[in-house]
């Protein structure tokens, strides 16, 4: 796989780092990996807060691995791969512990997902943001709710549409995606250090009862993004989704 998902905990603070070299892609083991650990450290009373990052200084995360995309020979398979996603974004939903998210890089498709699905989500300038998946023959279906759920269906639909535009970082923070947006990773290492030395010191009960309330109304999510997976299993068996993931993959 060539690719890993580790947790650190120190002092309460749960930090989850996933990495793949192809720019923190998401191959399906990477991210049935990610629900795990996301699940694990919301079951672990050590962990008080959690923080999910990649590794590196670029890309925060590429989104589906096109390795596994062109490789999906029918639907099941392809059902199974895009639930990778929804289990990612409904682990994020169900953990009871606040997750701050930390993008130092581009972010496309799933990566917007993974910014969408936590709590709150600090950023650097370089972190720029684009929903590709209709450039390459689907849609950002499973990640949609998410992404939605923080930006709004204007802005949403605006990514979704201009599928190769890139949007800045200060538009996703002006949108809602980000809370900050810092000039260096160092601003940012150190607002999160300072934000979750708080969190861990706070009332558990409380930040548990805050993101209940935070998710309100997407108790349905379960079967939403399952059915949504659906939806991307069936397209991107298409002739015409093939042919837009090879030449996308071949540029």
């Amino acid at each position: 796989m060539n690719g890993n998902v580790n947790i650190d905990i120190n002092k309460g603070i749960g930090t989850i780092t996933f990495f793949h070299p192809q720019s923190n892609s998401l191959p399906g083991e990477i991210l049935n990996l990610l629900a795990e650990t996301i699940t694990r450290a919301g079951n672990n009373e050590e962990v008080k807060v959690v923080v999910l990052k990649s590794e590196g200084d670029r890309a925060f995360c590429a989104g589906a691995s096109f390795d596994e995309l062109i490789a999906i020979e029918d639907f099941e398979t392809g059902k199974t791969f895009f639930s990778g996603f929804a289990k990612v974004i409904n682990a994020a939903r169900k953990c009871p512990k606040l997750i701050i998210g930390r993008v130092q890089g581009k972010a496309v498709g799933g990566g917007v997902g993974l910014a969408g699905a936590v709590d709150y989500c600090l950023a650097t300038k370089f972190a720029s943001v684009k929903l590709s998946e209709l450039a390459i023959g689907i849609g950002p279906f499973v990640v949609g709710p998410a992404v939605e759920r923080k930006i709004g269906v204007s802005a949403m639909s605006q990514m979704a549409i201009n599928a190769t535009e890139w949007q800045s970082a200060e538009w996703a923070k002006e949108k809602g995606l980000y809370t900050e947006v810092y000039e260096t990773v160092e601003e940012m290492d150190e607002a999160i250090q300072v934000l979750t030395d708080k969190l861990a010191s706070s009332n558990p009960e409380a930040m548990e009862l805050l993101k209940k309330i935070f998710w309100e109304g997407t108790e349905h999510w379960d079967n939403l993004l399952d059915e949504r997976a659906g939806m991307s299993g069936k397209l991107v068996l298409s002739d015409f989704t093939r042919n837009a993931i090879n030449k996308f993959k071949n540029k």
